[in-house]
Formats: structure tokens, C-alpha cells, sequence
């Protein structure tokens, strides 16, 4: 979508192609971070990845990047979590799939206006929610 300007608008866009985009750039955010964490084996890679990087995971984290956007970024997220989605996977409830669709809308949003250094502190903060509560499912007596 072109603005005014001629130039690239994304805030034009539908929440489901921002979602789409943002997936992509979640996942590799994801990987990123695996990767530089060391060594890891190889048949352990995905189930890693995909830990942090499926709706459950990502839902949690909704109302914490929520709180922390600009009234831009929450319309991106209200669109998001607005959007008519198809299908839904079994792995996730309707209410997780919508704010995780939300995220992943405003990621796809963010790297579109080339906003890396947003998109990074935005990961810091669903990655340190995410981790927080593995570890908690994790502990000891649960």
C-alpha cells in the first residue's frame, strides 16, 4: 500500500498478510536466539524453536506487549487479534490463536516500517515471558 508520499504504507495492509510476515520474523527471531545460545543438538533445534514459537507460547505474552505499545502499535494489535481467521489449529484455543495472531501481526508491521530495534525489544520481552513460564512448568513439585 502506498501512502501519499508514494512510499510504502504497511499500516494499509490486512491483519492476516502483517501475520504472515510477522510469523516468518517471529520464527527467525526465535532461531536466532537458539543458535546463539550454543551449542544445541541437532534433533533438539526444532522442538526448541517451536516451544517458544507456537500460539500458546505467544499468547502469553499479548497482554505484556499490549501494555507496552503506542496507540499505533495497539491498533495494529487490536486488528490482529480482530482478524477472521479460517481455520484454527487444535493445539491452541481460539482465544490464544487470535492474540498470537495479534503478535505476529504487529512483528510483520514493524519489519515492514524497519523498525528492527523495536521488533528486538519487543522479543526480549514475549522471549523472557516465555522462558519464565517453562521454567515454571518445570519446576520441581509441579
Amino acid at each position: 500500500m502506498l501512502n501519499r508520499n508514494g512510499e510504502f504504507d504497511p499500516k494499509g495492509l490486512s491483519p492476516v498478510p502483517l501475520a504472515f510476515l510477522g510469523d516468518g520474523v517471529f520464527e527467525l527471531m526465535v532461531r536466532e536466539r537458539i543458535v546463539r545460545g550454543g551449542s544445541v543438538p541437532g534433533q533438539s533445534l526444532q522442538r526448541l524453536a517451536v516451544r517458544r514459537v507456537k500460539a500458546s507460547a505467544q499468547a502469553l505474552a499479548y497482554d505484556a506487549v499490549f501494555n507496552e505499545s503506542s496507540i499505533e502499535e495497539r491498533s495494529i494489535l487490536k486488528r490482529g487479534r480482530n482478524a477472521s481467521l479460517s481455520t484454527i489449529p487444535r493445539s491452541c484455543t481460539p482465544e490464544q490463536y487470535h492474540k498470537a495472531t495479534a503478535i505476529e501481526a504487529l512483528f510483520g508491521y514493524l519489519y515492514l516500517k524497519g523498525e528492527e530495534a523495536r521488533l528486538r525489544e519487543l522479543f526480549e520481552l514475549i522471549d523472557t515471558l516465555i522462558a519464565k513460564t517453562e521454567e515454571e512448568r518445570n519446576a520441581p513439585g509441579r
